[in-house]
């Protein structure tokens, strides 16, 4: 039964103080992605009386804390305006964040499991997050937009969606941080002061040809294969797994079983995304020639020479493919599936990060390339959340008992979350179309005891 949600009101927060005006260039790797809207949802429990009364007392908090925070962030107050090639620009116009007010008779314990790990994807909690209009000229849809809904329990659903276009994941953490730190009623000393010079990834730039010759990136960008638009209509299904951090070891042990002595271990990441790798082709039961790709997503701000400025506010991932044979993937042990993942990782260094964005800039129309990463049977993509910082996020009222993606859609897109609990558990959150999901759940945790 769907959690009904009642809107309330619907406000447009702008910066508190004059921020700069301008069109923003946007990097390559802004904008070669989808240009959708990331949401994330947090859940928090009933907050202390003394935020209780009045009664308008936290969202007059978050509003102005946020009306605070968008000083330094101010790109998230703009507008995206498209130009020539598919691409688009940022227009810092300080239109404003549309921050929505919701009330539901639900309580929080019905969209949270027992493990504290809801599938925010499923039809009872579309109405959690805000709604992205997509028929709205982008010009005049928001960048960021927020969601509070507060349950007849007394607790808090706190749901934000900002343009993939504009920051990634990272970045969205890193106002989050900020945001909440207002609210507190903290100065917030930022540790990693935003910084909006983007062309230090080339943004506005012409291509700089750097070893361009030396890898074929239109190859690489094929190898991801396109899903039938018959099966992009089936129906999907988001779970979340959780896994122990004893499971884990057995998962990183099983990947290392058959490891030559000159290669080194393979890590926690390797380890499970190979093991998810496998276990999608066995629930999709791919015959033992059919290609299979994975995307990675490699952040390149430590990867560049010299490194991106720690406050880097923007998209810093590049999209890599590792690919095989779902019968070498399930005939072979564990090891190989990392092995694949490992190799196309290794290869994003510093000279191919520039080549991968000159290679991005040659191209005339960048829209083929928008939804190049939509996965789709019989590809998958693994995106992680472990080394960022999404725990903590108080705004005045306690910490969350829960944090994640807002919403999974794209069949075989994965989030590796670590748990809220701190004790080295992992969540898994994975969509997939739905005749598939409880063989891949099963084989998930079967093939590691």
């Amino acid at each position: 039964m769907a959690v009904v949600v009642t809107i309330k009101g619907c406000h447009m927060v702008k910066p508190a103080e004059a921020t700069w005006r301008g069109c923003l260039s946007l990097s390559e790797l802004d904008q070669s992605g989808a240009i959708i809207h990331l949401p994330t949802i947090h859940f928090y429990r009933q907050p202390p009386l003394s935020w209780l009364t009045p009664s308008d007392l936290i969202t007059t908090t978050l509003k102005e804390s946020l009306s605070r925070a968008l000083v330094p962030f101010y790109p998230l107050a703009g507008r995206l305006r498209r130009i020539d090639g598919g691409r688009f620009e940022l227009d810092c116009n300080a239109l404003g964040v549309q921050f929505i007010e919701a009330e539901s008779d639900s309580k929080l314990d019905k969209c949270l499991g027992t493990d504290l790990s809801p599938s925010p994807s499923a039809d009872q909690y579309r109405h959690l997050r805000p709604t992205i209009d997509y028929n709205v000229p982008i010009e005049v849809r928001p960048v960021t937009i927020v969601q509070l809904t507060r349950f007849a329990c007394g607790g808090i659903a706190l749901s934000l969606s900002i343009s993939h276009a504009v920051i990634d994941a990272q970045s969205m953490a890193n106002f989050l941080s900020e945001w909440a730190g207002l609210a507190r009623g903290e100065a917030c000393v930022r540790t990693r002061v935003p910084c909006h010079d983007r062309s230090v990834l080339g943004a506005g730039q012409p291509p700089a040809g750097l070893a361009a010759s030396n890898y074929d990136h239109t190859a690489e960008f094929n190898q991801l294969l396109v899903l039938a638009e018959s099966t992009k209509k089936n129906a999907k299904k988001a779970s979340t797994l959780s896994l122990s951090k004893e499971q884990m070891e057995i998962l990183k042990a099983t990947a290392n079983e058959y490891r030559d002595s000159t290669t080194r271990a393979y890590t926690r990441y390797e380890a499970l995304t190979g093991h998810i790798w496998r276990c999608a082709c066995l629930a999709r039961k791919h015959e033992t020639e059919q290609p299979t790709g994975l995307a990675i997503y490699v952040d390149v701000r430590n990867r560049l020479q010299p490194p991106l400025p720690s406050g880097y506010f923007g998209n810093t991932a590049i999209g890599v493919t590792a690919t095989s044979t779902a019968g070498a993937l399930m005939s072979k042990p564990l090891g190989f599936a990392a092995s694949r993942v490992r190799g196309a990782i290794d290869k994003v260094t510093n000279e191919y990060i520039w080549s991968y964005i000159d290679h991005l800039k040659n191209q005339s129309d960048l829209t083929k390339l928008q939804d190049l990463f939509i996965y789709g049977n019989p590809n998958m993509g693994v995106a992680s959340w472990t080394r960022l910082p999404i725990y903590g996020i108080d705004f005045g009222w306690g910490k969350e008992v829960y944090t994640g993606p807002g919403s999974q859609r794209i069949d075989g897109d994965v989030v590796i979350l670590s748990s809220s609990t701190g004790d080295g558990s992992l969540l898994v959150a994975v969509c997939l179309e739905a005749i598939y999901m409880d063989s891949f759940e099963k084989h998930f945790y079967d093939m590691i005891s």
